[in-house]
């Protein structure tokens, strides 16, 4: 995969994702090496997968994206998926294999997919995930369905990079996104 330049991302507004009044979501928190992590899971599977600096803050996350949803901290139900995701952390070449709940529009989820395909330790850019997906002026409205991402890591939104190698912005953070790619390209 090539590197292309990356459209300008802003900051997501927190949407209420498809499905989310109707939910009911077990979740649990824990710290890892580029922050906290809330995994959140539905009885489809894992539906949400936030970074931050405060369970607080993730918490309120949670709730802004899955409103109506009840919300229910239970570490034994999501014990495995967050252990997987904290080993993903830790070891990225081993890869992430979860059963994923994407709640999203089509568009998203093609999106969504396409970027799963991305390979460990591999970048690419909004314009080439277009022409993946068939779309190639589609390149913001990929930058929008990336910043909706709720499943961090697991749709790996940060191996998106400007055409010059720069970090285009990320939902998570910049510095967490430099982590990350780092962290991948050793792998």
């Amino acid at each position: 995969m090539s590197l292309m330049t990356a459209q300008n991302v802003s900051k997501p507004t927190r949407r209420a994702m498809p499905g989310a009044a109707t939910a009911t979501l077990s979740y649990a928190v824990e710290e890892t090496a580029i922050g906290q992590i809330l995994v959140a899971r539905s009885a489809q599977g894992v539906c949400a997968i936030l970074i931050g600096t405060d369970r607080d803050e993730l918490e309120v996350d949670l709730a802004a994206r899955f409103p109506g949803a009840n919300l229910t901290p239970d570490e034994s139900l999501v014990h495995d998926d967050l252990a997987k995701v904290t080993h993903f952390v830790d070891k990225p070449a081993d890869g992430l294999d979860l059963w994923l709940d994407m709640r999203g529009t089509d568009f998203q989820r093609r999106v969504w997919e396409a970027l799963r395909a991305i390979p460990v330790g591999t970048t690419t850019t909004y314009t080439e995930i277009a022409n993946w997906i068939g779309l190639p002026h589609a390149a913001r409205a990929v930058a929008s369905a990336c910043a909706a991402n709720p499943l961090a890591l697991a749709i790996p939104c940060h191996r998106v990079v400007r055409s010059d190698g720069g970090l285009a912005d990320y939902r998570w953070g910049v510095e967490r996104k430099r982590a990350l790619i780092a962290k991948e390209m050793q792998a």
